[in-house]
């Protein structure tokens, strides 16, 4: 496994990539609290830090760049690999198909899951996402549109619906 981080306009960015796919990512330098995202079970004994121009991650990179220049879906197009629950991996599914610029509340949420009921594990899904940004759970709000929780903080998760809804307003 390989983790690098990389600049970005809401602040370093650290991605954990395992092959083609991206195990864990968020706006921190801290490569153990990017780890830490993941399962007990599911983190590595150890991982190589690498510079941002490693080949092996390119792919992962690349599409984070062009996300921030305003290729909304580059990294929709990136694999990710997340073990969890049944639900979870639902869930985990159905954040990447919510478009940008379309937020939706918890409520809806589970309802696309086809549990209207289940907001609070709506809410958990959202909460326990490793690879944020290319599972985009910043797309979640409150049931009154507020922003609720966000792992990387409110302000990132402010500026990445900002620039979403303005990306999409201009298309």
């Amino acid at each position: 496994m390989k983790l690098t981080t990389i600049d970005t306009p809401d602040g370093p960015f650290t991605l954990l990539v395992d092959g083609d796919a991206v195990l864990a990512s968020g706006w921190t330098d801290s490569p153990d609290v990017v780890v830490a995202r993941l399962r007990p079970a599911d983190r590595p004994a150890h991982v190589d830090v690498v510079a941002p121009d490693d080949p092996e991650l390119a792919f992962a990179v690349d599409a984070v760049r062009a996300y921030y220049a305003g290729d909304l879906d580059a990294v929709s197009r990136v694999p990710v690999r997340q073990s969890g629950s049944a639900l979870q991996e639902l869930g985990w599914r159905g954040l990447r198909e919510i478009p940008p610029g379309a937020p939706l509340n918890y409520a809806g949420f589970a309802a696309v899951l086809g549990r209207p009921s289940a907001a609070r594990a709506a809410g958990k899904i959202c909460a326990t996402n490793a690879p944020a940004l290319f599972v985009p759970c910043h797309r979640v709000l409150r049931s009154d549109g507020s922003m609720g929780g966000f792992a990387w903080g409110t302000p990132v998760k402010e500026s990445l619906l900002a620039r979403e809804a303005a990306a999409t307003a201009a298309r």
